[in-house]
């Protein structure tokens, strides 16, 4: 944990740091992914443990609440993008748990729900969460769209997922702050091109 040994001022410039190394071609497609996913009418599902799986709970309430315009919430005439958490379902993810194996606890749900063309997030910071791996091997065999949220080497999941983003440093905190924090602008990304706001609202007068 970086923060033991660093002070705030320079934990925070740590932070700044590992932010700017990150893969902007890769921020750039998670937000490709998602818009196309909202384009073509496909689920999106997101899960990982512990505050990853927290993190999940929040791209999935972000992604279903922002990407329309709060005055635009009550038209049902619009397409809404398809997301969900794999990790908020605790009495599924319980029953699995004790019945049959932890390792389940997202493949059983995306066995129900997921099919060709929908888009997996998963999110684990070492990589090696067999219950992430175990998913999105499932995925990739279905047909469905992975990408991988790591930190660490990337373990496992770097290796299997078909697209991603990594964050190439050994320490959990950060690397989930850093997950959320480039995750608000793939939000404010696709809410534009879906709403065709700020940078894409030409596009919407050339439609026009």
């Amino acid at each position: 944990m970086l923060g033991i040994t660093l002070n705030a001022d320079a934990y925070l410039d740590r932070l700044q740091q590992e932010i700017a190394r990150i893969d902007r071609a890769a921020v750039q497609q998670w937000a490709d992914l998602l818009y196309q996913a909202w384009e073509n009418g496909r689920f999106v599902f997101i899960f990982g443990n512990g505050g990853s799986g927290t993190t999940a709970t929040h791209m999935a309430e972000d992604l279903g609440k922002s990407s329309l315009r709060e005055k635009d919430l009550h038209d049902e005439s619009l397409k809404r993008l398809k997301v969900l958490s794999l990790t908020d379902n605790a009495g599924w993810i319980m029953a699995v748990g004790n019945d049959l194996a932890y390792d389940e606890i997202f493949v059983q749900q995306l066995m129900n729900y997921g099919s060709r063309g929908d888009l997996v997030i998963a999110i684990s910071g070492s990589g090696n969460s067999p219950n992430v791996l175990k998913a999105v091997d499932w995925a990739n065999r279905h047909g469905l769209i992975t990408f991988g949220l790591t930190g660490y080497q990337g373990g496992k999941l770097k290796q299997m997922q078909q697209h991603g983003l990594h964050v190439d440093l050994m320490d959990m905190g950060m690397v989930e702050s850093v997950h959320l924090c480039v995750f608000h602008w793939v939000l404010n990304d696709v809410h534009a091109r879906i709403n065709r706001d700020g940078r894409y609202a030409q596009c919407a007068g050339a439609a026009n």
